[in-house]
């Protein structure tokens, strides 16, 4: 499976939606160390992950951030970091989504350091250049060779919680939140961030109960998406229902995705089909291959897809891609679901 999109976009509006989210932070690079100054009472703080636990004395102001979210996290409290990791799906030639982007012009901040992972491998020399008081990296590929290599340089660092690549994208949030000592700031990111899917859900009532499936069609393989998903979790907060087929289908392969051969996608039952791809002549060859049409909801019409690398990128929640991304997805939803119901 293309890993980067296992993991893993947009409107002006959708861009409009990012900078509400960030109204709350400051517009300017002091504000970000008097966010940090504010934050010094909170500490020392005590995180628990896969490697054992880590604790922060004082609240960092060289923050760096690996894996997935975390950036994102760590901007949307206010904080611009000094080193991230590069985006090589949906981040351009810069290597950096125009999310994140967006949100460090909102910051009035440098751009970070662009950490390498291409390979999905940290460089703990890259990192340990940029000077950094702490590492965020709860959802990461973060191995245990490279964690003790930056803690042995006196580095605190904030590993997944229970297993490579799985924290949850709310804990993501909540343990940035912790790291920074901006618990409180962090809770009311989330609360904004659900109340804007509730509000999402509450504009279109037709979504509930609309049984979905997530597919993904990548060349020899046809993936579905499996509840424990975020990205099916976030349809589902829609008030989408996860359609039956999906978790019959699952072979156990994985615990996010199962793959599905082609004799059996006319048993994809749900009403409406949720994809994404790259470019328009790959939704094209989705929406009217002989393999795809099998799936009754694409025969139909009743699909919403998702194009271009970064729409696809930013389908998987953080604290910025959510608001970057909703209004579309909510769009493309609302067409399939009048689809499907005609």
């Amino acid at each position: 499976m293309n890993r980067r999109l296992s993991r893993v976009t947009a409107t002006a509006a959708a861009v409009a939606a990012s900078a509400l989210l960030l109204a709350g932070c400051s517009g300017t690079a002091g504000a970000s160390a008097t966010t940090a100054a504010a934050a010094s009472e909170n500490f020392p703080v005590t995180l628990t992950h896969m490697y054992g636990e880590t604790t922060i004395d004082t609240a960092p102001e060289r923050v760096a951030t690996w894996g997935w979210g975390a950036t994102d996290a760590v901007l949307a409290l206010g904080i611009v970091p000094v080193a991230v990791a590069s985006m090589d799906y949906g981040g351009g030639a810069d290597r950096i989504t125009p999310w994140v982007e967006g949100a460090i012009e909102k910051l009035g901040g440098e751009t970070p350091k662009i950490l390498d992972s291409a390979t999905y491998e940290l460089s703990v020399e890259e990192l340990l250049a940029t000077d950094p008081d702490v590492l965020i990296a709860p959802y990461s590929g973060l191995t245990k060779e490279q964690y003790d290599a930056v803690t042995a340089a006196g580095i605190p660092v904030v590993a997944p919680e229970k297993a490579l690549w799985s924290t949850p994208w709310r804990d993501v949030i909540t343990e940035t939140g912790t790291a920074l000592g901006l618990e409180g700031k962090a809770t009311t990111l989330l609360a904004d961030l659900d109340r804007q899917v509730a509000d999402a859900a509450a504009a279109h009532p037709e979504f509930a109960g609309t049984s979905i499936a997530y597919a993904s069609d990548n060349v020899d393989t046809f993936y579905l998406y499996l509840p424990a998903d975020p990205r099916v979790e976030i349809l589902e907060d829609l008030g989408f229902t996860s359609a039956k087929s999906v978790t019959a289908l699952d072979t156990g392969e994985s615990t996010f995705y199962t793959t599905v051969s082609g004799e059996t996608l006319d048993q994809i039952d749900a009403q409406v089909v949720f994809t994404q791809v790259d470019t328009e002549d790959a939704l094209n060859t989705f929406l009217t291959s002989a393999r795809t049409t099998l799936i009754p909801a694409v025969s139909k019409g009743a699909v919403a897809a998702i194009v271009g690398e970064e729409n696809v990128a930013a389908i998987s929640p953080t604290a910025l891609t959510l608001p970057y991304i909703l209004p579309t997805m909510v769009e493309k939803l609302a067409a399939a679901t009048a689809a499907a119901k005609s």
